[in-house]
């Protein structure tokens, strides 16, 4: 495991705004996303409401004529083009053929062309078959399908399988190569210590971390005899 602290090679100008972009364009989506749980906390309420107030009134309406029945109609729940889906899983393979897995609490698709997902309390499993690789988790997230990318948001926190974490608010994955970044103070820890950044790269499937800009560390020293 090789832990190093580098100065990113791109300008801090540049690099904060195409972090900007990315932050915007994927919290833009988020957006759109509550607003349509928002109005549906709305609607489906309502909707219920209005449901038992026909069902009592029904029968007063209705005449009394013993040869009339009234019956609902086969409905199937599979047959509705809804925007969201409860504990959403989906499965792939990257670049070099290992499997990966992201799943969420709740999916909601936010952009048709670009097969983009909000999701909700994402985790994507990039562990390899022979072992090693990491785990990510977020608050919140994009999963971009067509590019096959993760933008994560809000307590983003990688486990790397030789004990190391990361722990920022806001990164960007690229499940395909298993590279990943992230522009904002991060924390990480492991077997060696501790250590403080401006921002962390991933690479080589996770076994590769980099805390860049200014860094603090605090090394653990092996104990002698």
């Amino acid at each position: 495991m090789k832990i190093t602290n580098i100065f990113a090679g791109r300008s801090p100008q540049r690099r904060w705004h195409a972090s900007q972009r990315r932050r915007r364009a994927g919290l833009a989506m988020l957006t759109g996303y509550s607003r349509f749980v928002g109005l549906m906390k709305l609607a489906l309420p309502a909707t219920a409401v209005a449901l038992l107030g026909l069902l009592v009134v029904w029968p007063k309406l209705a005449p009394q004529d013993k040869e009339f029945q009234v019956a609902f109609a086969n409905f199937k729940a599979q047959g509705i083009d809804t925007q969201s889906m409860v504990n959403p899983r989906y499965f792939g393979t990257d670049d070099k053929n290992q499997p990966f897995t992201v799943t969420a609490e709740v999916g909601t698709q936010v952009d048709q062309e670009l097969q983009a997902v909000s999701l909700d309390k994402p985790v994507a499993d990039l562990t390899k078959r022979g072992g090693g690789g990491m785990v990510i988790n977020s608050d919140l997230g994009v999963f971009q399908q067509k590019e096959n990318t993760l933008e994560l948001y809000g307590h983003v926190d990688l486990y790397q399988d030789k004990g190391y974490e990361v722990h920022s608010d806001s990164a960007h994955i690229d499940i395909g190569t298993r590279d990943g970044f992230g522009e904002e103070p991060t924390h990480g820890l492991g077997p060696a210590g501790v250590i403080d950044g401006e921002g962390f790269r991933v690479w080589d499937g996770g076994s590769r971390i980099m805390f860049t800009g200014k860094a603090k560390a605090v090394l653990k020293t092996a104990k002698s005899n």
